[in-house]
């Protein structure tokens, strides 16, 4: 189902591990992958003994592993799944939750999107189920007290991995930055998107530059572009969940990055159709998929931007700028999608254009705007470090830009629980996706 800072952790040198993976053709839909190391099958929350043995003796023999049942509701689970890798299955509590509906709302900020969630409570009728099988996607409730024919009927082929699936509807949300000239600032603005999504707000996010000549987002994470892009677009057949995990970088413990690199004068092989099997294979696993697109008529560009849900333009306060940015938007306009966001970068830089210029060219209010800091972006790109980390300015409008792309309703969940923001002189399940 869609369930919808702190300084870089040292990680180990990357390790190319897609010759690991059997070159076989994968279920895209996930019912051929191999389950992730790292994952457990299952993980219940319950609040009394009762529900705990019911459901223990229900699910045991179905399962390739015990159950892991613990003690404690929905707020519980909520903080587990905050420090934990999500299980395939996710078993809730909400008996006692005053607010239910928002728990299992804010429940999906921290867990995978591909995770099916099954709910017990005390409450009956048929309109709070379909409020939380329709409304919030779960896979289906339960009401107490518990029965174990009742959950090995319902409750059962979910867990034995027999239940209809429901996946080409969910799904992370994709987002797209794109500069409208080279040096806008885009790769900067995409990258610490990224770290403030997986980082500050520990949403699931993966980092993606196309660009396999001049791409400089694992650059700016201190981390090696790696292979596994590169394979990924050459061969869309081997492309699955977990294929598209190994082949990224962790930056963090949910922030991921895909790049790659291609040897000055190669031409890099795109498959037909690689772009789109590689994101639907992203969205099964991460909630935030940030794109780090050029301003090219290059195929795999063009339709990676198609796939995006909201597009976001990075434009410099000049002449030339102004001119891409009418003319993006005119073929955005022309194919009816979303309007992109605009951001106005580098405000202030010595003969630039003012605000107010800018928005008499554009007839439209820009959406967010940068001022001109060139050295300290500059310092925190040659120290490997996200400026949101240590610049406050920069911080302050990547997380409105963060609210703009995602949704505030989406990131207020998570506010309370997030770590507070770094002081500036330190160094260094639902639907959150939704289909075109």
């Amino acid at each position: 189902m869609d369930l919808a800072a702190a300084v870089v952790p040292a990680v180990e040198p990357a390790v190319d591990n897609t010759a690991e993976i059997d070159h076989r053709e994968m279920d895209l839909n996930g019912a051929g992958n191999p389950l992730r190391h790292d994952r457990r099958h299952l993980i219940a929350f319950v609040t009394d003994t009762g529900s705990e043995q019911v459901l223990r003796a229900s699910l045991s023999d179905m399962l390739p592993e015990p159950p892991d049942i613990r003690r404690g509701g929905i707020r519980a689970a909520h903080v587990a799944m905050l420090k934990t890798t999500s299980p395939r299955i996710l078993v809730v509590d909400i008996s006692g939750e005053e607010h239910a509906l928002k728990a299992l709302a804010d429940l999906a900020t921290v867990v995978e999107p591909d995770v099916c969630v099954l709910v017990i409570g005390e409450h009956e009728g048929m309109e709070f189920y379909r409020e939380i099988t329709r409304g919030l996607g779960a896979a289906d409730y339960l009401p107490k007290p518990l029965a174990r024919d009742l959950v090995t009927r319902h409750f059962g082929g979910f867990v034995m991995g027999r239940a209809p699936s429901s996946t080409s509807a969910m799904g992370g949300r994709v987002l797209a930055v794109t500069g409208v000239r080279g040096g806008c600032g885009a790769s900067s603005i995409a990258t610490n998107l990224a770290w403030h999504f997986g980082v500050t707000l520990r949403h699931h996010t993966v980092l993606v530059d196309p660009d396999l000549y001049r791409g400089n987002a694992a650059f700016l994470l201190n981390l090696p572009p790696g292979d596994g892009l590169v394979a990924a677009l050459e061969s869309p057949l081997r492309i699955d969940t977990l294929l598209a995990e190994r082949a990224a970088q962790p930056a963090a413990e949910r922030l991921h990055v895909l790049a790659g690199e291609s040897s000055v004068g190669s031409l890099p092989v795109y498959a037909t159709g690689a772009a789109e099997t590689l994101i639907n294979a992203l969205r099964k696993r991460y909630n935030f998929i940030i794109l780090d697109v050029p301003f090219a008529p290059v195929p795999l560009y063009r339709d990676l931007l198609a796939l995006a849900h909201q597009q976001v333009l990075v434009m410099e306060p000049s002449l030339v700028s102004l001119r891409d940015v009418l003319r993006f938007n005119a073929v955005s306009t022309a194919q009816g999608g979303t309007p992109p966001l605009i951001v106005l970068n580098r405000l202030g830089i010595p003969g630039g254009l003012t605000r107010r210029q800018v928005e008499d060219g554009l007839k439209r209010k820009v959406d967010l705007v940068l001022p001109d800091l060139p050295r300290q972006l500059r310092g925190a790109a040659n120290l490997g470090e996200p400026a949101v980390v240590a610049i406050a300015p920069y911080r302050k409008v990547i997380s409105e830009l963060s609210r703009a792309v995602a949704g505030a309703g989406l990131l207020d969940s998570l506010a309370a629980s997030a770590p507070p923001e770094p002081a500036a002189k330190r160094k260094s399940w639902f639907r959150s996706g939704k289909t075109k």
